[in-house]
């Protein structure tokens, strides 16, 4: 089955580049180029040019990445979007999943790697690089030792959302001091860092659906 790909890049070199990785690829083929996210969305005017898969910059003029994310996840649900950048910071990568992109990956990945996330991304739903992996789990395989509890299932749901741990607390009725207690003990028994982490894990686990 061929997947139809958009590549919005705001460097054109770089997203001819993309373009024509893409096109070299068996199962995609690249319907056009764009330099933002506003020039993106004009497009969508015509639902002949409504791509299977958006290959996401996140720093561009106009409309930048994560706000052109948000705006397709409301309009325009089937359409996957993954994200290819060179920002790695944890703040950034949240704000993307939490956007609706269904995958991250860095800009220097290479062409196998790309290919897999594309089919990984249409097929499976999700896709997240080795590099990103590793920067916020402490492994690739994680294995749950421990049941999860329902108010701990509760928090992982309310931390994927943009609420503060505070609200989380004020939401769930309970002290700042008992959140930090459920996020503690569940970076314990799934091995995790951060709050991305738990993210990442509740996409792939079906916790969370972006």
């Amino acid at each position: 089955m061929n997947y139809s790909v958009v590549v919005v890049d705001d460097h054109y070199l770089l997203s001819q580049a993309i373009g024509g990785l893409v096109n070299e690829f068996e199962n995609f083929k690249v319907l056009y180029l764009c330099k933002n996210g506003q020039e993106l969305l004009d497009k969508f005017n015509d639902p002949r040019k409504i791509p299977d898969l958006v290959l996401m910059d996140i720093k561009m003029p106009i409309l930048n990445g994560i706000e052109t994310t948000e705006r397709l996840h409301k309009q325009f649900p089937q359409v996957n979007v993954l994200a290819l950048s060179i920002e790695e910071d944890e703040y950034t990568i949240l704000k993307m999943l939490r956007a609706g992109a269904k995958g991250y990956l860095m800009k220097d990945t290479k062409k196998g790697i790309l290919e897999k996330a594309l089919l990984e991304v249409m097929q499976k739903g999700h896709y997240f690089s080795n590099s990103i992996s590793k920067l916020i789990i402490d492994s690739a395989e994680k294995k749950i030792d421990t049941e999860i509890k329902d108010k701990e299932l509760e928090f992982i749901k309310l931390a994927c959302t943009e609420m503060s741990y505070k609200e989380i607390a004020d939401a769930m009725c309970c002290s700042y001091k008992t959140i930090e207690g459920y996020r503690d003990s569940l970076y314990r028994k799934l091995g995790l860092k951060n709050r991305i982490g738990l993210i990442l894990f509740a996409i792939q686990h079906n916790i969370f659906i972006p």
